[in-house]
């Protein structure tokens, strides 16, 4: 495991392509309605990105810290679109969001050679669309994330963030996805230390948060049990029983004075 702290130049370059998926996060909100397919926010995802000066980083990408877009397996959008049972990892395409969906987006975004990444779950023609389940799972994700930012002190250790997230999800009843979580971020997308969503005694939990040390934190819930299985095409993650699933994720920077958030415009 290698843990790199950030200088503050590299910082504010991450801080850049933060700001880059802050605004496609903000530009969704805007467009998504009835009708409009997975594609066309894709599309809409990756012009903003390049506008901006940036690279998406999920193109290409195979997993496991690789890159080859000629790859067949290789991830071929600029987002994941992941819609009410799907949890992470869906792949934009000709299929059209139904109002009241729950639509989760996950961008990512290379500037100058540093990532950003952050991920938001929306309801497709807003709140008054929303079951009462869907908008307490969106709701109640939104707020493990923050108190997983919260957690993120200089002293403290990784596995507090986990903690912290865990807390407010059992606390509401909801199912906590236990395969997919957060990482270290950097000049590559995935760098250590893994952040799970949960408390448990793993080594990367073990790690003491210092200045520099920047983090994607990723709450995934779900209303129904915690199974989930991977469909054929690879990537889309699914809840196993088809119930609702919800996506929240900020890229932050440890500071002296605490967590500060560098997706946000």
């Amino acid at each position: 495991m290698e843990i790199t702290r950030k200088s503050a130049a590299e910082i504010a370059k991450m801080r850049s392509a933060g700001r880059i998926v802050a605004e496609v996060l903000a530009l969704v909100e805007e467009t998504l309605a009835p009708g409009i397919s997975t594609a066309e926010i894709d599309r809409l995802a990756e012009r903003h990105i390049r506008s901006a000066g940036g690279v998406p980083s999920f193109l290409g990408y195979l997993g496991g810290r690789r890159y080859d877009a000629s790859h067949p397996h290789a991830y071929k959008a600029t987002t994941c679109i992941s819609i009410d049972h799907e949890i992470v990892h869906g792949i934009p395409g000709s299929r059209d969001v139904k109002r009241g969906a729950v639509v989760s987006v996950d961008v990512g975004a290379i500037y100058d050679g540093w990532n950003g990444d952050g991920a938001r779950t929306f309801i497709c023609g807003g709140r008054e669309a929303g079951t009462p389940e869907a908008l307490k799972l969106v709701d109640t994700t939104r707020l493990a994330l923050m108190a997983g930012i919260a957690a993120s002190q200089p002293g403290n250790r990784v596995g507090d963030i986990g903690a912290a997230v865990e807390a407010i999800g059992r606390e509401a009843g909801l199912g906590i996805v236990r395969g997919y979580g957060g990482h270290g971020i950097g000049q590559l997308m995935h760098e250590d230390p893994s952040v799970l969503n949960f408390e448990t005694d793993y080594p990367d939990a073990r790690v003491r948060l210092e200045p520099g040390i920047c983090l994607a934190i990723e709450p995934m819930f779900m209303t129904g049990g915690e199974k989930t299985r991977t469909l054929k095409d690879g990537w889309t993650v699914v809840t196993a029983d088809r119930s609702l699933a919800a996506h929240f994720e900020h890229t932050i920077v440890v500071t002296a004075d605490g967590p500060e958030i560098l997706t946000r415009v």
